[in-house]
């Protein structure tokens, strides 16, 4: 709920000190609510005015962290349009003691970079499957796997335990809190330090279970709202996070677990379906059965569309792509960073199979015919990227491919890159194929 300048006032010492460097009360009361600068900076308010107001002014959904820098909840809306989603959906495997070697190796090949954002699988799912021993060895191992979280899927509290002390180090998250274990589990987690999952047979029976754990004074908690079918999961899904953003019920305002490998089984193409859908709506933690790279590559490049700032275009780092095992002598061609049009152009050169130095240029993330109308794809621009990226020193060819849509810039770029031919590219990227078999150089 967003505090209004007045609401922060009322809760503030009022003295002249001026230490905070506002001149008035009012002032710095009016510049917390619109947040450019937090409440803890008056030096005299109170401890419990200021858990007053953090408690008031926190957002909706539960915000916690676990793993290794891992973030969940948070959240303030419902679309993404609106304005842009706070913690991104992190996507886990499943295993269990009688699979883990299996998988971990599967799991570790997840790992790639796509628009600076490092892709791999967050979390290791550790179910427990009957027996104590193999079950703490199996967290052992997913704790040597390298990725940031754990999740200790386990309803059994001896067997919580001793993973439990076998891998707190690493902050897991302790997901089998139900009605009937509630207070074994939150003494568990909370000696611990970790996040508790709860589930239930129902939305009711988890909702008055989070209500107990809230009542023995642990909020630190996750949702698991798997059911029994997929139309309840979804659900359950939306109604938690509705009734958390629009009634503004905090025993709500949890983030979620979504057990696909448990809706779906060893089916991978209808678990990379659900987890697109749950991506959306609103699966914080999305559990899979297993993740292939083929699968993967999709899946990550929903999320990163879903959760960057659709105010903020997603840009490639401006610099030579070589494409096609390309050396210095191979022609090069011209793009703009905005990371579309970088990936619609780079996937038809790597079909061309002709070795190619793709030169992504500083256009402000802009596409080809929006920067050019802004003034940033220009020859001006593009001989002074040229020029700061020290584009002729690493490449000896001076064949330069331009797109066909900025033909027009081919006589300034003459003269702004002399010694460069500039040739004019076909106006759609379909067409460069046929274009680099055909070019003769």
């Amino acid at each position: 709920m967003a505090l209004k300048g007045m609401d922060i006032f009322k809760l503030l010492p009022k003295s002249n000190c001026k230490k905070c460097g506002n001149p008035t009360c009012m002032a710095f009361a009016m510049k917390v609510a619109a947040g450019g600068i937090t409440i803890d900076k008056c030096p005299d308010i109170s401890a419990e005015a200021l858990a007053a107001l953090s408690e008031a002014s926190a957002p909706p959904m539960k915000k916690l962290a676990f793993g290794k820098d891992l973030q969940l909840g948070g959240e303030t809306v419902l679309f993404r349009h609106d304005k842009t989603f706070v913690s991104k959906s992190l996507y886990s495997v499943s295993v269990s003691a009688a699979d883990v070697d299996a998988k971990l190796p599967g799991i570790q090949l997840i790992d790639y970079d796509r628009i600076g954002e490092q892709m791999r699988v967050d979390v290791v799912n550790v179910e427990f499957t009957g027996d104590s021993g193999k079950f703490v060895d199996a967290a052992k191992k997913a704790q040597g796997a390298g990725r940031a979280g754990i999740i200790l899927e386990v309803t059994d509290a001896a067997a919580a335990k001793a993973a439990l002390d076998a891998v707190k180090a690493d902050k897991p998250i302790l997901n089998g809190a139900n009605a009937g274990n509630w207070e074994a589990f939150n003494k568990l987690a909370t000696e611990a330090g970790v996040i508790l999952g709860v589930g239930g047979k129902n939305l009711d029976e988890i909702y008055d279970t989070v209500l107990k754990l809230e009542g023995a004074g642990n909020k630190n908690l996750v949702v698991d709202v798997t059911a029994g079918s997929i139309k309840e999961t979804f659900a359950n899904a939306v109604e938690l996070r509705r009734a958390a953003l629009k009634d503004n019920d905090r025993s709500s305002g949890y983030p979620s677990i979504v057990n696909l490998h448990k809706l779906a089984g060893g089916d991978e193409n209808l678990q990379i379906a659900l987890a697109s859908l749950f991506t959306l709506k609103y699966g914080s933690i999305i559990i899979l059965s297993t993740m292939s790279y083929a699968t993967a590559l999709p899946l990550y490049g929903l999320r990163q569309n879903v959760f960057t700032d659709p105010q903020k275009p997603m840009k490639m780092e401006p610099k030579i792509y070589p494409v096609n095992g390309a050396d210095e002598n191979s022609i090069v061609a011209l793009t703009v960073d905005f990371a579309l049009s970088y990936f619609v152009i780079n996937g038809e050169l790597e079909r061309s199979g002709v070795p190619v130095n793709l030169v992504v240029a500083d256009a402000g993330g802009y596409s080809v015919l929006t920067s050019w109308a802004a003034g940033k794809f220009s020859a001006g621009t593009i001989s002074k990227f040229f020029k700061e990226a020290g584009i002729e020193g690493k490449v000896k060819s001076r064949n330069l491919l331009i797109p066909g849509k900025v033909a027009v810039l081919k006589g300034e770029l003459e003269e702004n890159l002399p010694g460069w031919k500039i040739l004019v590219g076909p106006n759609e990227a379909a067409g460069v194929v046929k274009w680099l078999k055909d070019f003769k150089g």
